[in-house]
């Protein structure tokens, strides 16, 4: 709980600052993310849902309390009555009321797949004749008894077991979830970082290339350099602009769609900060997978589906063959004209049923329907072991994606700094006469192509940590298991 306030202070606080650019850096973004986004909403309504279905299923282990009631049934009408003594049918009028009430205690039995129960009830019939009425009570005080199916399939033995599954499988993939909506975040911070960039890149050409092309006016004015070379100094000039326009352009599309993930709605514009690589040693592949193998909701849906099919195959055996039911009840009754009498000196009574169902010929359906069952389960162990497979393979790759990105990312970080370095000296070098517009150019074009070769290097780098932590349910930053308390979800 304190967590979700300290991230809904921190939120009020950043849209609370003057109407300006708001500086935000890549954890800024993807603590808002956590918070509001409409996939971080989603991904919290779906897990109450599952919340809520796992304690209906508890809610259905525990014993029931309820009440059946007729209160009243009116019976006014001619029915068949068969003479004992001489079985001559005749018609006799009947109107009556009655009314019944019973509480019933239930409790069901898992591993059996019966229940047992409790119940008291108390009925009154009042018969009406032309010139009176009269009165009967029957009475219950305490029925005890069982329902027990045999040799049926069970369903609450399997739900007690498959549940909890279910709800765990929930857990771990609201998590997941959560690490999705960073790596979401991830993508929409760097795609407006990206635009930014390119717009200062923008800005700075056209300064460059205006400089640039006043000297090389000048110069074309004392006779130094040729006309087709301040034509082709103006075409980078005029290009310049454009690109300026359309970045522009892109800028303003890359805030407003991050401005749209964070359900942030206030005017104002947004200026990103470069994040750093981050100082995390290289993962190791085997710790990676012994806690993706632990905490991934895929492991455990894994044996999910198995048992799911083992059920089925017991369903299929237990379905069509030899079935039976037996039913048991002990207890008090009473029969009286007085309500008072009802319950004086009651009298036991017992009932006891089993009634069988034996197939005889069904022409192999049975023996069809287990087969089938069979065969599905045999498929569902073969796709498991072959996902089980892929699922550390993919572990694995992921793992070396990440650990490779951060050479890639010092090589993009040096390609950069290399780049800006060669642009100065060509710059300068065409100001004294030493090169051409062309190799100006593509002096111009590595830079810009290395500034945003570092920054999609960055995206890379962070995107590939947080699928690892998607993956793993791990922080390897802080060297423990990802998780939260889930009491907030539930109360938020």
């Amino acid at each position: 709980m304190k967590k979700i306030a300290s991230l809904i202070i921190f939120l009020v606080f950043i849209l609370q600052l003057p109407a300006q650019d708001k500086i935000l850096s890549l954890d800024d973004v993807i603590q808002i993310a956590k918070v509001q986004s409409p996939d971080a909403l989603k991904s919290r309504h779906q897990f109450r849902a599952s919340y809520w279905e796992y304690r209906y299923y508890k809610a259905g282990q525990l014993p029931s309390l309820s009440f059946e009631g007729v209160i009243p049934s009116i019976n006014r009408a001619y029915k068949s009555v068969t003479n004992p003594s001489d079985g001559i049918e005749s018609y006799v009028g009947q109107s009556y009321v009655s009314y019944e009430g019973n509480l019933k205690l239930n409790q069901i039995v898992n591993w059996t797949g019966g229940n047992v129960f409790v119940q008291s009830g108390l009925r009154q019939v009042v018969n009406y004749t032309d010139t009176s009425s009269m009165n009967s009570y029957l009475s219950t005080p305490i029925n005890v008894g069982f329902n027990q199916p045999l040799f049926q399939y069970n369903q609450y033995k399997w739900d007690k077991k498959i549940a909890p599954m279910k709800y765990e499988i929930a857990k771990k993939r609201y998590l997941e979830t959560v690490e999705q909506v960073s790596i979401t975040a991830i993508n929409y911070f760097f795609n407006l970082l990206i635009a930014q960039e390119n717009y200062k890149i923008a800005e700075i050409n056209v300064s460059n290339f205006d400089t640039l092309y006043r000297v090389a006016e000048g110069r074309y004015q004392m006779g130094k350099i040729g006309e087709d070379d301040v034509l082709q100094m103006e075409l980078s000039l005029l290009k310049s602009q454009s690109a300026l326009e359309r970045n522009a352009l892109e800028l303003e599309d890359a805030i407003f769609r991050l401005k749209s993930f964070l359900r942030i709605k206030d005017d104002f514009d947004i200026q990103l900060i470069i994040p750093k690589s981050g100082s995390y040693a290289k993962v190791d592949k085997d710790l990676a997978l012994k806690k993706a193998l632990l905490n991934s909701s895929t492991q455990k849906d894994f044996d999910k589906r198995l048992l799911e099919a083992q059920a089925e195959v017991n369903r299929a055996k237990t379905s069509n063959g030899l079935n039976a039911n037996l039913y048991a009840v002990y207890g008090l009754t009473k029969s009286a004209d007085y309500l008072k009498d009802a319950y004086h000196n009651p009298l036991d009574q017992q009932e006891l049923t089993l009634g069988i169902r034996v197939p005889i010929l069904d022409w192999g359906q049975r023996k069809g329907q287990v087969k089938m069952a069979q065969s599905n389960a045999e498929l569902v162990k073969t796709s498991v072991e072959q996902e089980k497979t892929d699922f550390s393979q993919n572990v694995f790759l992921k793992v070396a994606e990440f650990n490779m990105q951060q050479n890639q990312l010092y090589i993009a970080a040096k390609s950069d700094t290399v780049a800006q370095k060669s642009f100065y000296v060509s710059k300068n070098r065409y100001l004294i006469g030493k090169i051409g517009v062309t190799d100006l150019n593509i002096a111009q074009r590595e830079t810009n192509l290395a500034k945003i070769g570092y920054i999609s290097a960055l995206q890379t780098y962070w995107s590939n940590y947080y699928k690892l932590r998607k993956t793993t349910l791990y922080d390897f930053q802080e060297a423990k298991n990802i998780d939260v308390d889930y009491q907030d979800i539930y109360v938020d």
